[in-house]
C-alpha cells in the first residue's frame, strides 16, 4: 500500500491596517496548489449616492457638490462636471479661461502626485512601514516632498479660492480670475518645485522594481499638441478612438457582489487608466526636456511595469511644473471671469484626466437648468478589475516568495494604482488563502 498523500498546507495572509490607500476595502485571494482560483478586491466603503442627490439641483450647484466627492482631486470632479454641463448648455470655454482651468489642474496633479510618491508609495520601495519612519531617517526628502505639495496647494488656492474643495470654479469659467501679477508671484516657487520634481524623477528611477509587465489595454484622453489634462478624444492601445460623448457605447459598468463600487470594462475586457496609460499613449506630447528626464530615469516611450508607475508619476509632476510655468508666462487676463449662461434643456458629457485617470461625467438638464439625470464614472472604479487581474498574475508568478514578502508585494501591487476608494484614508484588509 502506498502512503496517503499529505493535504496541501493552507496559508492565510492578513493585513489588518493598511493606511496608505484612500478608503475602506479588503482583498481576498484563494490559491489551490499552484493555481490562483479567486481574487476579490472587496470595497465595502458605503455608497454615497452623489448621482441621486444631484437630481433636482441647479446646474450651477454641481461643481461645488461634486468637488466634495474627493478631497485629493476635487478639481477633477469640477472640471469634468463643468465640461459636461457646458456641452449640455451649448457653450464652450476657450482662451484664457481654458488656460486657467489647465493651470488649476496642474496644481492638483502636483499636490496629488507628490502625496502618492513620497507618502503612500515610496515607503514600500525603501523598506519603511510608513512615511513617518521615512521622515525620521531621511527628513530632507520629506521636506522636499512637502515643499512640492505646498506649491501645488498654493496654485489651487490662488485659482480655486482654497486648497481643498475649491469654491471659485463655476460652469462657464470662474467667479474671479487672478491678475497677471498674482500668478507671476508663484514663478519662483514653481521653478523650485520643478527642480525638486526633476530630482524626484532621477531618484525614483533608481529604485528596484519587480520584473512584471502585463499586456494592458491602456485608455486615456489624447489631443494633438498637448499632454492630456482637460480634453481630447478617448483612445486606447488597442485602436479605440472615440469622442467623449460616445463613452457609454463602448464602456460598461456592472455591479459585483463583493464591491460597492461598480466594475467597468471596455468591450468586455478590463482596462487601465491613469499615469501609465497617459504616458504610454501620449509620450510624444511631452516636452523634449521631460522626455529626456524620463529616459534618464530608465523609461522609454512604452512602460508596462505597474511598479514603475511611481517614476511615471514623477515625470508627470515635472511636466505639471513645466506646464504651469508656461501657462503663467503666456497668461492674458480675460475680459470677464466667465461666460454668460442661459438655462436650456439638454444633455452633455465631459471627461478630464484626474491624477488617477479619466473621470467621466454626463448630465441631463431641463428647461430651468435642473439636473434630471447624472452619471459619474471615477478612475478607481474603472481600474478595479485590472487591479484584480494584476494580483492574479503577480501572485501566480511569485508563490515561492516568503509569506512576509508576498504580502508586501500584494499591497504594493494595489498601491501602484494609488486607488482612491473614497476621499478619506482608512484601511485595507489583505487575506491570501491557500486551500487544498
Amino acid at each position: 500500500m502506498g502512503e496517503t498523500p499529505k493535504p496541501q498546507q493552507t496559508k492565510t495572509i492578513r493585513v489588518g491596517n493598511l493606511a496608505r490607500v484612500e478608503g475602506e476595502g479588503a482583498l481576498y485571494v484563494r490559491v489551490k496548489g499552484s493555481q490562483v482560483e479567486e481574487v476579490r478586491l472587496n470595497i465595502f466603503e458605503p455608497p454615497r449616492f452623489f448621482e441621486a442627490f444631484l437630481r433636482g439641483r441647479s446646474f450651477a450647484e454641481v461643481p461645488d457638490i461634486t468637488a466634495r466627492i474627493c478631497g485629493i482631486c476635487p478639481v477633477a470632479y469640477q472640471m469634468s462636471s463643468c465640461q459636461a454641463l457646458e456641452a449640455a448648455l451649448g457653450v464652450q470655454v476657450e482662451g484664457p479661461l481654458k488656460a486657467l482651468r489647465r493651470l488649476l489642474y496642474c496644481g492638483e496633479w502636483i499636490e496629488s502626485h507628490a502625496l502618492h510618491i513620497y507618502f503612500l508609495h515610496l515607503p514600500d520601495f525603501l523598506g519603511y512601514p510608513d512615511a513617518v519612519r521615512l521622515a525620521q531617517d531621511q527628513p530632507e526628502r520629506i521636506q522636499q516632498a512637502l515643499a512640492l505639495k505646498k506649491t501645488g496647494n498654493e496654485l489651487m488656492a490662488l485659482l480655486g479660492g482654497r486648497e481643498i474643495h475649491p469654491i471659485n470654479v463655476k460652469v462657464g469659467g470662474f467667479y474671479r480670475v487672478p491678475r497677471k501679477a498674482e500668478l507671476l508671484d508663484l514663478r519662483d516657487k514653481l521653478e523650485r518645485a520643478r527642480e525638486i520634481a526633476l530630482q524626484t524623477v532621477h531618484f525614483v528611477g533608481g529604485l528596484d522594481f519587480p520584473d512584471f509587465a502585463p499586456d494592458y489595454t491602456f485608455v486615456s484622453l489624447r489631443q494633438e499638441g498637448e499632454y492630456p489634462i482637460l480634453g481630447g478624444r478617448l483612445v486606447s492601445s488597442r485602436g479605440l478612438d472615440i469622442a467623449v460623448a460616445e463613452f457609454e457605447q463602448h464602456f460598461r459598468e456592472e455591479h459585483v457582489p463583493h464591491s460597492n463600487a461598480l466594475h467597468a470594462t471596455l468591450e468586455g475586457r478590463p482596462y487601465l487608466v491613469g499615469p501609465l496609460a497617459r504616458y504610454n499613449l501620449n509620450f510624444d506630447q511631452l516636452p523634449t526636456a521631460v522626455q529626456a528626464a524620463a529616459r534618464e530615469a530608465g523609461l522609454g516611450p512604452v512602460c508596462r511595469n505597474p511598479f514603475q508607475s511611481i517614476v511615471v508619476r514623477a515625470v508627470e509632476t515635472l511636466y505639471a511644473c513645466e506646464e504651469a510655468l508656461r501657462l503663467i508666462a503666456e497668461y492674458e487676463e480675460p475680459d470677464a471671469p466667465s461666460l454668460a449662461i442661459t438655462p436650456r434643456a439638454g444633455e452633455g458629457a465631459g471627461c478630464s484626466e484626474a491624477p488617477r485617470g479619466i473621470l467621466y461625467h454626463r448630465y441631463r438638464i431641463d428647461e430651468q437648468g435642473l439636473i434630471t439625470e447624472a452619471r459619474i464614472v471615477p478612475p478607481t472604479s474603472q481600474n478595479q478589475k485590472m487591479i484584480e487581474e494584476d494580483l492574479r498574475q503577480f501572485v501566480a508568478a511569485n508563490l515561492e516568495l516568503p509569506k512576509p514578502e508576498l504580502t508586501l508585494r500584494c499591497e504594493q501591487t494595489i498601491r501602484n494604482y494609488d486607488p482612491c476608494i473614497s476621499c478619506a484614508t482608512h484601511f485595507l484588509r489583505l487575506e491570501i488563502e491557500q486551500a487544498p
